[in-house]
C-alpha cells in the first residue's frame, strides 16, 4: 500500500516516516525542512534528521497517467495550473486590499477617539479649576474645595434661645460635677477583652453611634445600609436600604438621623422614614444632634454645613461635627478645623492640623476638642478658650493609624480607634497627667463607649460589631 508525501501530496521516490508522528515524507523535502525550520511540517514538534527512518518499498516504476503522454495534454494541464495560481492570486489580492481598508478606518475611529477624550480632560480640568474658585452664595451649590463658607440666613428667635438655655444649663453642672459611683475606673477599663461580636451585612463601615441608656449601636456603611444593634441579644434592625450607601449617622433620643453620599439627610423613627433633607449637593460627611435633641447639624463635602429643626421637620439654614449646644467646629481636607457660632455663623477660630481633618470630637465638658489628621497617628486636645497655635495644650500618640474618637461622659477617658488597633487614653485632674489604661489589636474602625464606660463598641470594615468589657 503505497502512501503519500505530507508535503507534496505526491508519491515519494524516497520515502522516510517521522518517528515522532508517523507521517511520511518524500527524504529529500523534509530535510530541506528540517535545515531550514528544525520542526515537523505538520505538527510543529522540534524534528532533525534522526528521527525519520527510511521505508523499505518497490521502486518499480509507474507508467505517466494518460492525460499526460503527450504535449498537447502537459500544455493543458500546465494552462489549468496557471488558471487556477492566477485566481489564487486574485482572490488574495482582494482580500489584502479590504483589509488594508478596515486597517485604515480602524486607525481613524482611534486617532479621533484619542483627540475626543484629550479635549474632555481638558474641558474636565477647566471645570474643576472653575470649581474652585466659585463661592457658595445659595444653599445646596455644589463645588469641589474644601473651606466652608456661611449661609447669612438668621436662626429663627426660639431656636436661639432653645440653643441660649441648652448651654446655660449645661454650663452650670459641667465644671465641678462629680464621677459618678458607677462610673468604670482605669483599673477596670485594663482588663477589657473583646466578649461579643456580631457580623451584620454593614460592609464598608463609615460610622458607630452608641445609645447608652440601653447599650444600642447605629452602625452604618457605604455598602449594606445602616441598622440598629445590640450585640447581647445579636438583635439587628434594618434602618435604611441595604442599596443605600450610608455615610453618617446619630442617635437623636428614639429617632435616628442617617445621611447618604447622594447628599440626603433622612430622619427613622420606629422603622418608618418621617423625614428627609436635600440641602446638600455632595456627600454628607457627617452628622451631630445638639444637646437639646431638637437641633440636627449635617456637614458637606459641598463646603456648606445645614440646621435642622428636628420637632417640625425643616431646613433652619445652610451656612464634623460635634457641639457643645453653642459651638461647631468643622475639618476640611486643607487641614484647617473651625469653630463656628451656630446661632450666628459666624467663625469663633480656626486651628491648624497635620493635614486633611479625620476625627472631631467635643469632650462633654465643652472645653476640650480631640481631632485626629488624616493617617496620622497622633491626637491632637484642643483648649476651646484659646485661639491659634496657643490652643494646642496635648498631643497623644497610638501605635496604629487613627480612624475614630469618643468622649465618654466624665471626659476623662478618650477612645481612639483605628483599623488596626483600639487605645484608651486618661486624663487625671489631679495630676494634669495622660495614661494609657487599655491598648487592644482589634479592628476598631468606628468605636464608642456604652453605658457608664462599663464597655466598648467597635465596628470594622467587613461589618462586625465587637464589645469590649470586663469577662
Amino acid at each position: 500500500m503505497a502512501t503519500l508525501c505530507s508535503i507534496s501530496g505526491t508519491l515519494p521516490e524516497v520515502p522516510v516516516v517521522s518517528r515522532k508522528s508517523g507521517n511520511v515524507y518524500e527524504k529529500r523535502l523534509i530535510e530541506a525542512y528540517i535545515s531550514e525550520n528544525g520542526t515537523e511540517p505538520t505538527t510543529g514538534a522540534p524534528l532533525t534528521n534522526e528521527d525519520l527512518l527510511d521505508i523499505q518499498g518497490s521502486h518499480t516504476v509507474r507508467p505517466r497517467p494518460p492525460e499526460l503522454t503527450s504535449i498537447p495534454a502537459l500544455l493543458g494541464a500546465f494552462q489549468q495550473e496557471w488558471d487556477a495560481m492566477a485566481l489564487e492570486l486574485f482572490t488574495l489580492q482582494q482580500n489584502f486590499a479590504q483589509a488594508r481598508q478596515e486597517l485604515s478606518t480602524a486607525l481613524y475611529q482611534n486617532d479621533a477617539a484619542v483627540r475626543v477624550i484629550a479635549r474632555l480632560t481638558q474641558e474636565r480640568d477647566a471645570a474643576r479649576e472653575a470649581l474652585k474658585n466659585i463661592d457658595v452664595g445659595v444653599p445646596a451649590q455644589a463645588t469641589n474645595g474644601d473651606a466652608m463658607h456661611v449661609d447669612s440666613a438668621p436662626l429663627p428667635e426660639a431656636v436661639v434661645q432653645k440653643i441660649d438655655t441648652t448651654q446655660a444649663g449645661l454650663m452650670k453642672t459641667r465644671r465641678k460635677r462629680p464621677v459618678p459611683a458607677e462610673w468604670a475606673t482605669a483599673d477596670n477599663i485594663s482588663l477589657f477583652k473583646p466578649v461579643t461580636s456580631l457580623d451584620t451585612p454593614c460592609a464598608e463601615r463609615t460610622f458607630l453611634d452608641v445609645r447608652v441608656s440601653d447599650n444600642t449601636a447605629l452602625i452604618g456603611g457605604r455598602r449594606g445600609g445602616a441598622y440598629t444593634v445590640q450585640p447581647s441579644s445579636g438583635k439587628l434592625d434594618a434602618v435604611v436600604s441595604e442599596a443605600d450607601s450610608v455615610t453618617a449617622g446619630v442617635w437623636a433620643r428614639s429617632r435616628v438621623a442617617v445621611a447618604t453620599s447622594n447628599g440626603k439627610v433622612k430622619i427613622v423613627e420606629n422603622g418608618q422614614e418621617v423625614a428627609s433633607f436635600g440641602a446638600h449637593s455632595a456627600s454628607v460627611t457627617a452628622l451631630a444632634v445638639h444637646p437639646s435633641g431638637d437641633i440636627l447639624a449635617s456637614v458637606s463635602s459641598d463646603r456648606s454645613y445645614a440646621l435642622y429643626d428636628m420637632e417640625s421637620n425643616r431646613l433652619l439654614t445652610q451656612v464634623q461635627a460635634s457641639s457643645d449646644g453653642h459651638l461647631l467646629a468643622a475639618g476640611g481636607r486643607d487641614g484647617q478645623l473651625q469653630i463656628f457660632d451656630i446661632k450666628s455663623g459666624t467663625v469663633g477660630g480656626v486651628f491648624e492640623l497635620e493635614g486633611p481633618a479625620k476625627a472631631i470630637v467635643f469632650s462633654e465638658n465643652g472645653t476640650w476638642l480631640a481631632t485626629a489628621s488624616e493617617g496620622s497617628t497622633n491626637v491632637s486636645i484642643w483648649d476651646l478658650r484659646k485661639t491659634g497655635a496657643e490652643g494646642l495644650i496635648h498631643t497623644l500618640s497610638v501605635e496604629h493609624s487613627i480612624e475614630s474618637l469618643d468622649w465618654d461622659y466624665t471626659a476623662q477617658y478618650l477612645l481612639v480607634g483605628g483599623s488596626a488597633g483600639l487605645t484608651v487614653k486618661q486624663y487625671t485632674k489631679a495630676t494634669k497627667l495622660w495614661s494609657e489604661p487599655l491598648k487592644a489589636s482589634i479592628s476598631s474602625g468606628s468605636v464608642g463607649w456604652g453605658d457608664s464606660a462599663q464597655s466598648i463598641f467597635s465596628l470594622d470594615d467587613k461589618g462586625t460589631v465587637a464589645v469590649l468589657s470586663i469577662a
